[in-house]
């Protein structure tokens, strides 16, 4: 079980949430932040925090989002464009800095009106 970032974030990238993570599990794309779920200890720190409501525990999450849960694992599991390998868990967001891309799902929102 884990936190996630839904398509409130998408744009607006809002970092409140990282200031309070505990573990620093929280990284920043080019067009949303993801919670590593490996990291993340689930202690709802950055839910509380969050001012655009994007943050969801995942059984929480809105059925109309679903696809950010496996979208936000995807994020650290796959093949972001431009990188070589995973991004894993390197062991917390300030160690490696802004990533600087997304998945291919959230690069293939249509941007929002943030």
């Amino acid at each position: 079980m884990t936190y996630v970032i839904g398509r409130e974030c998408v744009d607006v990238v809002e970092k409140s949430c990282v200031q309070e993570c505990p573990v620093d599990c929280i990284y920043e794309g080019a067009r949303t932040m993801y919670i590593n779920p490996n990291e993340c200890v689930d202690c709802g720190a950055c839910k509380t925090t969050c001012r655009v409501g994007a943050i969801f525990w995942e059984e929480d999450l809105p059925d109309e989002q679903r696809q950010h849960l496996d979208d936000n694992a995807a994020f650290f599991r796959g093949i972001l464009p431009g990188r070589d390998g995973p991004l894993g868990s390197p062991g917390g967001a300030a160690t490696v800095g802004r990533i600087g891309v997304d998945t291919p799902f959230v690069a293939a929102m249509p941007p929002t009106n943030a």
